[in-house]
């Protein structure tokens, strides 16, 4: 079964199952929030147009975040993002992306959807977990909430479903987020991960995080949500 079948599938379950919204964060109204209709390229190939960083460190973030041979590289120092300036919501987001090497305390990355305004490490949105081996692990961060996290520690993840989908370092892995209304699904080269319900935060930039992995993006694109 493709993964949009099994998305789709997973979806009728959550929509049928009765349980208590939890009250939505308020939306940045500066930034315009597109729910995207047809194919949407996020990154040109070329260079980082449309996008925006925020560092921990006042350092020069072209120091961290390059764009060579097609490919956008991030060092993983100093710790922060690289975000989209168009907020989205109801999407599927694909990213394909490597980590070029990893070491121990340096192997921490990871996709953000639905981020908050004001730029800040970090702001209220839901990061896809890109750590060695624990990919498709879902944080909600700085205040955000789902009811599968309720009740847990701030910095505890809701944990992926059975083993990691990873590829070797150096090997591409493709990561596909499904953000519809307040859930997000996570898929990991094909294998559904791990989701998360009655999200406070359902629209929002896209990120990447800058946190101590020496990484590459080949390519980051949206798709309509399967009817």
């Amino acid at each position: 079964m493709t993964p949009f079948k099994q998305f789709k599938q997973f979806v009728a379950i959550i929509t049928c199952a009765a349980c208590a919204a939890i009250p939505a964060l308020r939306a940045d109204d500066s930034a315009p929030i597109i729910v995207p209709h047809s194919h949407i390229e996020l990154f040109n190939g070329h260079n980082l147009a449309n996008w925006t960083t925020c560092m921990r460190t006042n350092g020069d973030s072209s120091a961290t975040w390059t764009v060579t041979n097609g490919v956008i590289h991030c060092t993983g120092q100093p710790v922060g993002y690289l975000r989209t300036l168009t907020g989205y919501s109801d999407y599927k987001l694909s990213v394909t992306w490597r980590f070029v090497k990893i070491a121990p305390k340096l192997d921490n990355t990871g996709v953000l959807v639905h981020m908050q305004a004001p730029d800040k490490v970090w702001p209220p949105c839901v990061q896809v977990q890109g750590k060695h081996d624990h990919q498709g692990d879902l944080f909600v961060m700085a205040g955000a909430e789902c009811k599968e996290h309720k009740g847990m520690d701030a910095n505890t993840p809701v944990v992926m479903h059975g083993e990691s989908a990873e590829e070797p370092v150096g090997e591409w892995n493709t990561s596909e987020t499904f953000c519809t209304g307040a859930t997000v699904t996570a898929y990991i080269n094909g294998k559904r991960m791990n989701t998360i319900t009655e999200c406070t935060v359902t629209n929002g930039f896209i990120g990447f995080q800058s946190e101590g992995a020496d990484m590459e993006i080949r390519s980051a694109s949206l798709d309509p949500l399967p009817k």
